[in-house]
């Protein structure tokens, strides 16, 4: 039996943790999947598991974004399948010690694969969205964000790009029928923080969210068509005033002459 399909979902890092369970979500809503990320026997074993449980179409494509040939492969995807309407750029590295413990090459890799990557995925992704009059560009940074002493100075400043980004997309895009989310998750129990050198175990539990609860409400943000979406914050309303007041503050730049504090 064919089923009716909502489109094609894309998502990077989609073998474990917060990928995996975006797959398994979206799945479940009517998408088809391609699932992109390095290993290519944990992306056949995720496969056939979704396929079996939702009866859904799922691609794998094996590829190291840090890869510029492969990189490449994954956007050309993105520009010419016009069944994909989500794009979920999930993949990403993760720093937890201060900047001045990590190695500036495994910065760097970082800044590549957090920013250079999600930016070159998104550009490809966002014409074809526009031709179409319609897609969703999901795209995951994380609290820091907004809060860069929290973590690692050079993967907060990653997550600050991403979410500018995401804001500036949205912005341009709005009115031509894409919508984009950025999603700022909290810690969050997956692999990251092993990867990071730092096991989630070695948190206050009482800080670390699922990442099956992580990433309903992250969905569930964007159904109720959050442009920033914060799956900890219980107070949703600080979040608006923090918006309504960036807003303020942004239109109190331009001005020809200094402040009368610089003069």
């Amino acid at each position: 039996m064919t089923l009716s399909t909502q489109g094609t979902a894309l998502i990077t890092g989609a073998s474990t943790g917060i990928g995996a369970i975006y797959a398994d979500r979206l799945a479940r809503q009517g998408y088809d999947l391609i699932l992109v990320a390095r290993n290519r026997d944990k992306l056949n074993a995720r496969a056939t598991q979704l396929s079996n449980q939702t009866g859904r179409n799922v691609e794998v494509v094996a590829a190291d974004l840090l890869n510029s040939d492969d990189l490449a492969r994954v956007e050309n995807i993105l520009r010419t399948d016009a069944s994909i309407s989500v794009l979920v750029n999930n993949a990403g590295i993760g720093a937890v010690m201060p900047l001045l413990a990590s190695p500036v090459d495994d910065m760097q890799s970082m800044i590549d694969l957090n920013v250079s990557a999600l930016m070159r995925l998104s550009y490809a992704a966002a014409p074809a969205f526009v031709a179409r009059g319609n897609g969703t560009l999901i795209n995951i940074a994380s609290i820091v964000a907004i809060a860069p002493e929290i973590l690692n100075g050079v993967y907060g400043a990653s997550k600050a790009f991403v979410l500018a980004l995401s804001q500036s997309l949205h912005h341009e895009l709005a009115d031509k029928g894409v919508r984009v989310q950025a999603v700022l998750p909290g810690a969050t129990a997956t692999e990251f923080w092993s990867l990071a050198g730092n096991p989630v175990e070695n948190l206050p539990q009482s800080i670390v969210m699922s990442a099956e609860a992580m990433v309903d409400a992250a969905l569930a943000g964007l159904a109720l068509g959050e442009v920033v979406t914060i799956p900890g914050l219980h107070q949703g309303e600080a979040l608006d005033r923090y918006e309504a007041q960036r807003k303020v503050l942004s239109g109190l730049f331009g001005t020809s002459t200094p402040a009368p504090r610089y003069l």
